[in-house]
């Protein structure tokens, strides 16, 4: 076994044990920082989940708004426009949170312990926060910090098993995202080969079958509750 695949085993335990410890402790230090932590991750899952959903919510105004160009010619130069501006999401690394896949028998929980971890880990070495956005997180942690005093050990716990729930959905949801965005750009890579009349009609399948996704139809899902729910005053 190499020297890398130790390091990884070893890491992959130390998470793992951590992740134990943290289930164990039931003291009202632990569940608080459970509950920061757990609050931490959901914030920075979201700043991504934002980003990826948002481009896929334009790249579906950009294709309604093609549909109306007559111009085959300009409509093939609109959907490679479009889909190169989703794509560069998978080719630039950094502008996307990368969190770990679930193992096949973790438990949900393990799983979104072990993630807290790996973007701890991951904010601790790089940091590109402005200082205001730094000053406006820290403020929030002590405002949570300040709600929780007010709250029984048993209640800060019910409210991480939630928290833990509603983590675990963004996660997945977040995964799927990546994942069809990622296939995206496999299928517009393995179209370069082929001419501009066979390739116009792949890019608009292409275009057609991410807006058909599961994952992308569960965003749409998603907006029409938000916007009954703004509609209804709840």
């Amino acid at each position: 076994m190499s020297k890398g695949s130790n390091l990884v085993g070893k890491f992959t335990t130390s998470v793992k044990k951590f992740v134990q410890d943290v289930e164990s402790d039931h003291t009202r230090d632990g569940v608080t920082s459970t509950n920061e932590r757990l609050r931490m991750v959901d914030s920075k899952i979201n700043e991504s989940y934002s980003t990826i959903k948002g481009a896929l919510t334009s790249l579906h105004q950009n294709y309604e708004s093609a549909k109306a160009d007559n111009g085959v010619y300009n409509r093939y130069k609109l959907f490679k426009k479009m889909i190169k501006t989703v794509i560069k999401l998978d080719t630039q690394y950094w502008i996307l949170i990368e969190i770990p896949k679930q193992e096949k028998h973790e438990q949900p929980s393990n799983y979104v312990m072990r993630c807290c971890s790996v973007l701890e880990k991951a904010n601790a070495t790089i940091d590109g926060k402005s200082s205001n956005a730094r000053q406006a997180e820290e403020t929030r942690i002590q405002s949570n910090r300040e709600r929780l005093k007010s709250m029984s050990i048993p209640e800060i716990e019910e409210e991480n098993k939630q928290l833990i729930n509603d983590v675990y959905r963004l996660l997945k949801r977040y995964n799927n995202l990546r994942n069809t965005v990622h296939e995206l750009k496999v299928s517009y890579m393995a179209t370069k080969v082929y001419p501009g009349p066979a390739r116009y009609f792949m890019l608009k399948d292409m275009v057609k079958s991410v807006l058909r996704h599961p994952s992308y139809m569960e965003v749409c899902h998603e907006d029409l509750i938000a916007n009954n729910m703004i509609s209804n005053g709840t």
